[in-house]
């Protein structure tokens, strides 16, 4: 038996103030995000602002279904709106706010399984990794770079993309 040990690194600031100008802008477009999210079941606004590599920026926001498999998170909004709009994009960064009325967010929400999992395809896709940007309304930042600090056991099988 091995027992081993992973570390990750990531970067906190206090408040938005802290940021680079681009992160900032970036952190405020996500919070412009929530404006189209469409969640009438869990009242838990997400909003996702992506920055491509040419300085474009594309919003996503969750979208809910009263079937609740059926809804979508607001960063796969984004990125499959890159996948199929703009398929050779290289995406750099990404902020995620989240905001509802229910009750005070006090921590950056951070996100799901499924989410990393499609983020961490399109870091192997783009042969590079993407920053994320964890913000919390009125508080703490959270950066990471790259998805294997956030998902080390990614799934990855190249084998399946050998299909011939």
């Amino acid at each position: 038996m091995n027992i081993l040990d992973f570390k990750i690194t990531y970067e906190t600031y206090e408040n938005i103030n802290e940021l680079s100008v681009e992160d900032k802008l970036l952190c405020i477009r996500a919070e412009e995000a929530l404006q189209t999210s469409y969640s009438p079941y869990s009242k838990f606004k997400v909003g996702t602002a992506i920055k491509l590599a040419n300085g474009e920026i594309i919003l996503g926001s969750n979208q809910e279904n009263v079937a609740y498999p059926s809804g979508l998170c607001a960063e796969r909004v984004a990125l499959f709106a890159i996948g199929s709009g703009k398929p050779n994009a290289v995406i750099s960064t990404m902020a995620i706010t989240a905001f509802t009325e229910n009750f005070d967010i006090k921590h950056p929400v951070t996100s799901c399984g499924a989410c990393l999992q499609v983020m961490a395809e399109f870091e192997q896709k783009q042969k590079s990794a993407i920053a994320v940007l964890f913000y919390c309304l009125n508080g703490q930042i959270i950066k990471v770079n790259g998805i294997k600090s956030l998902l080390p056991f990614v799934f990855v099988e190249d084998r399946l993309a050998n299909t011939v």
